[in-house]
């Protein structure tokens, strides 16, 4: 018999309201965050001596957050379940010299940050989001979620070759959005700008990391609305999933493990950071959790080796267009189930034994799975399941949501997909 559902269509609704609440990794775990309070966390500072108290709590770092419940009772020694995800996506992001302009156009000088399919941010209305520091090291989220600027594409009239030669476009040249008119380059003008956006006196911003956004709203489609389409669902369907996981098992108060969710920035670009799963982030905050409750390095090491942790992002679900690009006997479909991602030579951290861990989480929690591994020609992409693994000696299983259009600045999935990923995480947590 199926476990009755915690998530429903309401699950999906809200994440929704996430994904356009969070158009950068700041915004992102600052809305896990006010959805982590609600349920009764709270947050820690770094700085600070922990005490080792039973509850919610957690830590907020850049565009990073470790959350954890530490049930009644719970010994030093007392493994950990992990949900661990991203909160970054690809995008184009504010050079620090930003105001650039010619031929009587204004623009802003951007970076290519990750991987986007770069042709999905052509003629899209911008809006423009991050995160601005102070003079007194303070720190500011900005968010222009209006259109703002624009890439425009070269008309078809000054490129006939586009129709046969395909689309080619320069990093450097081709992605500088325009968002005035002028001749004359005013340096400063895009942060005096968005210092008023904010409410910050004028010359206070002193650093920015700033990053642009499709300001078009998530929405449901098709004949029966069963599909979502939406921006950076790589990977804030699995943050949200987790934050929501998360929660509803802290409710429950009895434990036989700590719940706990990373969500990582840097992924798209290597992991290699303070905030991203490369860097000492999960690993600190978990000792620190041993200790405070009392504990040594032999029950730091006791946890660790009892520790299970779901690396969860998102895969890619057959595309009825290029069936022959992915592997003829694995084809995962939209809303057919969280996937459990498969690679032999450790692109994916997937072994036998977390197949199983995986499967008796997603039968507990009454949910179907599909298996995901890549066209033996095609070469495979990666998660931070090896690197979690492989930095903190933790068994670590990769899985996902089957979406379309991965990198794009609109991703497509299934509108079940979300809440069955979000049953099914709920199941793991719970142990």
């Amino acid at each position: 018999m199926s476990a009755p559902s915690r998530f429903d269509r309401g699950h999906t609704d809200d994440l929704m309201t996430f994904l356009t609440a969070s158009p950068s990794p700041y915004h992102a775990v600052a809305s896990a965050a006010e959805r982590l309070e609600k349920a009764g966390f709270r947050q820690v500072s770094e700085t600070d001596a922990w005490e080792g108290s039973a509850g919610g709590k957690y830590v907020l770092r850049g565009g990073a957050i470790v959350a954890w419940y530490v049930p009644e009772g719970a010994a030093p020694h007392t493994p950990y379940r992990i949900v661990g995800a991203h909160t970054d996506s690809p995008n184009l992001r504010v050079k620090p010299m930003p105001d650039a302009g010619a031929h009587g156009w204004r623009q802003v000088a951007v970076e290519i940050y990750g991987g986007p399919l770069m042709n999905s941010w052509l003629d899209r209305d911008l809006g423009l989001a991050g995160r601005l520091t102070l003079r007194d090291g303070s720190t500011r989220l900005v968010n222009v979620d209006r259109p703002l600027l624009r890439v425009p594409q070269l008309a078809i009239h000054l490129d006939r070759a586009v129709s046969t030669e395909g689309l080619k476009l320069d990093k450097q040249r081709h992605l500088q959005p325009i968002w005035g008119l002028g001749d004359n380059v005013r340096e400063g003008d895009l942060i005096a700008f968005l210092e008023e956006e904010a409410g910050i006196g004028a010359g206070e911003v002193t650093g920015w990391d700033l990053m642009t956004h499709s300001v078009e709203p998530p929405a449901y489609l098709g004949r029966d609305q069963e599909l979502v389409a939406g921006p950076r669902m790589d990977n804030l369907l699995s943050v949200h999933a987790a934050t929501a996981a998360l929660t509803a098992v802290a409710a429950t108060g009895d434990l036989p493990f700590i719940p706990v969710i990373a969500a990582f920035d840097h992924e798209e670009n290597g992991s290699q950071s303070d905030t991203g799963a490369d860097g000492p982030l999960l690993g600190d905050v978990l000792e620190r959790s041993v200790f405070a409750r009392g504990g040594a390095y032999e029950d730091r090491a006791r946890a660790f080796a009892g520790t299970v942790c779901l690396s969860s992002d998102t895969g890619h679900a057959v595309h009825p267009n290029y069936a022959e690009r992915h592997d003829p006997t694995h084809h995962p479909r939209v809303n057919g189930g969280p996937l459990l991602k498969v690679n032999v030579n450790n692109r994916y951290a997937t072994d036998g034994s977390g197949r199983a861990v995986f499967a008796a989480a997603c039968e507990k929690a009454g949910v179907p799975f599909q298996s995901f591994v890549s066209n033996n020609s095609m070469p495979c992409g990666t998660t931070i399941g090896p690197i979690t693994a492989a930095r903190h000696g933790i068994r670590t299983v990769d899985i996902g949501v089957a979406i379309l259009s991965m990198h794009s600045v609109r991703e497509l999935c299934g509108d079940k997909d979300p809440y069955l990923l979000a049953n099914a995480l709920t199941a793991f947590l719970e142990g």
